[in-house]
């Protein structure tokens, strides 16, 4: 009985051990046929394993002013790795992998800022944890191109092996805080290096470009395989964006800037300048500005000049007056009685309470009489045409400027507001706004819409892929009431009586109005630094060349000082020096003669005869010790002005001391030479990383630190 269950037993396990394997037998044989395991088939996973697949990034379009200077660009960077997994080298003549932490961390140390321990445990770990490499954070990140090279020469030396550098874009801006608020910035991210604000983020479209990608068979450590079957597809970079930025004039209005955060403090700056034929934004500039190459620490990220609506002040009473004599309601020779009105149990003052008696409308404007304000919009035009003025100006709607996060302010209605916005209080409006409604006035009665974007580039070709072109808002006045407005704001400035005289320049007339605002913080505030101080004026007075906002929000003034003394200093600094760089006659309506000398051929002649032959010219540098000509910067047969910088290279050419010169001048010895060129600052050459009479390669880089000239 016992023998018979026992080969019962012994039959079934074979039954079952029959079974499993004609499965299993029959798994090996669907799979070896079918090529596939649960629905994946096998070839391709394997090939999936041993396949490499890498994005190429495309890279981001170029950002530059109207005059071809390079404002935004893709820079590299260099993450720095240690390849600690030995296997790596075992098939190699000579390890390439880290053979000893110490040595690799008494390197890295000098250049990263980390302890020789913490590089030294990093490397230790990773190789105990049977890592293939280890990075180091932060701080092994955005390595400049210098460094990377300062890096590699120091472990070459020391021959220490297994440090990698993995090259990586970075989004970079070489003028720092210049423009910032127009530029905006990019910045990195899953999917690529992309716009979050300003110019960056408005076109985000044009800028981004397209990645490629490559595709390799490879071993287990990512060696390429003999046959690894590639594949690859080109990236296509990005347009370039070309602004109505001038960096010039920029320049002009970034320093003043600065000048004026220095020495007041103010809780905020904005000011622009306007081309008013055509609409372009020429220069556009706020305080507390950014740097967008570092963000840590940044107070304001808005462009108050196109998001920042406010109580403006007495900016506003030169389109109360252009509309009463648009409406021909205006007599200039009329008089009333300033010092207060009243409108339904309410009322207002001007700013000396008791006025100055009985005056005419003219003297009202020139000394910014708010009764007079008050008269015109209220009694003379009345609440419903006044408002319509508000709209023919467009003072309430955006002015359709092509950057983005632009507001509007609030148009309050009724008798006592009508009262008050007529001279800047109670509803609020931006900068932008007044900018482009005064353009009515200095272009004979014709609005022109703001913008920045001159035109979008191929970056291989230069081929304008799109163009942008003036656009007229509207004709709110008449050329009549626009010239008579220009007549009666010159006088604002250069009359005894006008508010203005702080504000007139040397050499040309100006025609504008003061602001002087009440900030509104759940009340009015109170104390002499507490207001809005601003100016919207025109140069030069009779046919303006250029138009220009200025607004200081709570300056700390001396007592010796006034609220204007801040405003004036943009206002002046960047006009004057503006009209002079477009070469505008002064108080006269056409250019200057200029004369231009064509530079001479001079190229193999001797230094010192091409001096000789260049003698007409101020300021002509020799770049090397040669005694031969090899060429003329700017080249030969070409035509220059009097004033401009001439380079003669010679045979021989060394770095030359170019401290004190421009950007542009600099950008003209590095192109020559095929330098590639760092800038950092604003303004004209401080400091010059390659040494003055080094020898002169293609390959060189050079840093350059520039810092504004004197304040004139």
């Amino acid at each position: 009985m016992k023998h018979k269950n026992t080969t019962r037993g012994a039959s079934l396990l074979l039954l079952l051990f029959g079974l499993a394997f004609l499965i299993i037998a029959g798994r090996f044989l669907y799979i070896q046929t079918t090529g596939t395991v649960q629905g994946v088939d096998l070839e391709e996973w394997a090939d999936k394993k041993r396949t490499s697949s890498y994005t190429i990034p495309a890279e981001r379009g170029k950002i530059y002013d109207k005059n071809g200077m390079v404002l935004a660009y893709d820079r590299p960077t260099y993450r720095l790795q240690a390849i600690v997994e030995p296997e790596y080298s075992e098939n190699l003549p000579e390890p390439e992998h880290v053979t000893d932490p110490e040595e690799v961390a008494a390197v890295l140390s000098d250049y990263l800022p980390l302890e020789k321990s913490d590089i030294t445990n990093r490397i230790e770990e990773g190789q105990e944890e049977g890592r293939f490499q280890v990075e180091f954070g932060s701080a092994g990140r955005d390595i400049p191109k210098d460094d990377k090279e300062d890096i590699e020469s120091s472990l070459e030396e020391k021959e220490i092996t297994g440090v990698t550098f993995e090259e990586e874009t970075e989004r970079f801006y070489p003028n720092g805080t210049f423009a910032s608020h127009i530029l905006g910035f990019a910045q990195s991210t899953d999917e690529g290096v992309e716009g979050v604000t300003g110019v960056e983020k408005s076109m985000e479209n044009y800028l981004e470009g397209e990645d490629g990608s490559i595709s390799y068979q490879r071993d287990k450590y990512g060696t390429e395989l003999l046959d690894p079957e590639e594949i690859l597809k080109a990236p296509k970079d990005g347009e370039d964006v070309y602004l109505t930025i001038d960096q010039k004039i920029q320049t002009f209005l970034e320093d003043a800037l600065t000048q004026v955060e220095k020495e007041y403090d103010p809780a905020k700056v904005m000011a622009g300048v306007m081309d008013p034929e055509t609409g372009e934004i020429l220069a556009m500039g706020n305080r507390p500005a950014y740097n967008p190459n570092d963000r840590s620490d940044v107070e304001n990220w808005y462009n108050d000049m196109i998001a920042y609506p406010f109580e403006v002040g007495s900016t506003m009473k030169m389109f109360t007056w252009a509309a009463a004599m648009e409406e021909g309601v205006y007599n200039p020779s009329e008089t009333f009685q300033s010092g207060s009105y009243t409108v339904g149990g309410s009322t207002i003052s001007d700013h000396n309470d008791s006025g100055w008696g009985t005056i005419t409308y003219d003297k009202g404007l020139m000394r910014s009489s708010n009764v007079a304000a008050a008269k015109l919009g209220y009694e003379k035009l009345g609440p419903e045409t006044f408002r319509d003025y508000i709209g023919r100006f467009g003072l309430d709607d955006k002015t359709g400027i092509d950057l983005p996060g632009e507001k509007t302010g609030t148009i309050l209605s009724g008798a006592i507001e009508t009262v008050t916005t007529s001279y800047g209080q109670g509803s609020t409006m931006t900068p932008i706004q007044l900018l482009t409604a005064a353009t009515s006035i200095a272009n004979e009665g014709k609005m022109m819409k703001p913008y920045v974007f001159d035109s979008i580039r191929e970056a291989d070709t230069g081929e304008a892929v799109a163009e942008n072109e003036t656009e007229t808002l509207g004709e709110p006045i008449s050329k009549q009431t626009a010239e008579q407005m220009k007549e009666l704001l010159t006088q604002v400035v250069s009359n005894e009586d006008g508010t203005g005289k702080p504000f007139a320049l040397e050499d040309f007339s100006v025609a504008g109005k003061t602001g002087t605002a009440n900030i509104s913080e759940g009340g009015y505030l109170a104390g002499r630094n507490n207001y809005t101080f601003s100016f919207l004026g025109m140069a030069p007075a009779e046919d303006p060349e250029l138009v220009m906002y200025v607004a200081v929000r709570q300056p700390k003034l001396e007592n010796s000082e006034i609220g204007s003394d801040p405003v004036s200093h943009i206002f002046k600094t960047v006009m004057q020096n503006s009209l002079h760089y477009l070469n505008i006659s002064p108080d006269q309506n056409e250019k200057m003669t200029v004369e231009n000398l064509e530079i001479p051929e001079v190229e193999g002649e001797s230094v010192e005869e091409a001096k000789q032959s260049l003698s007409e010219f101020s300021e002509v540098t020799v770049v090397g010790s040669g005694s031969k000509v090899e060429a003329v910067l700017p080249h030969n047969q070409e035509e220059a002005v009097a004033n401009e910088h001439i380079m003669i290279i010679t045979d021989e050419p060394t770095m030359p001391n170019i401290t004190g010169w421009s950007q542009r001048e600099v950008q003209r010895l590095a192109d020559y030479f095929g330098i590639t060129l760092e800038v950092m600052g604003n303004g004209y050459v401080k400091k010059q990383s390659i040494e003055r009479s080094a020898a002169l390669d293609k390959d060189d880089y050079l840093v350059i630190e520039l810092e504004p000239p004197e304040t004139p």
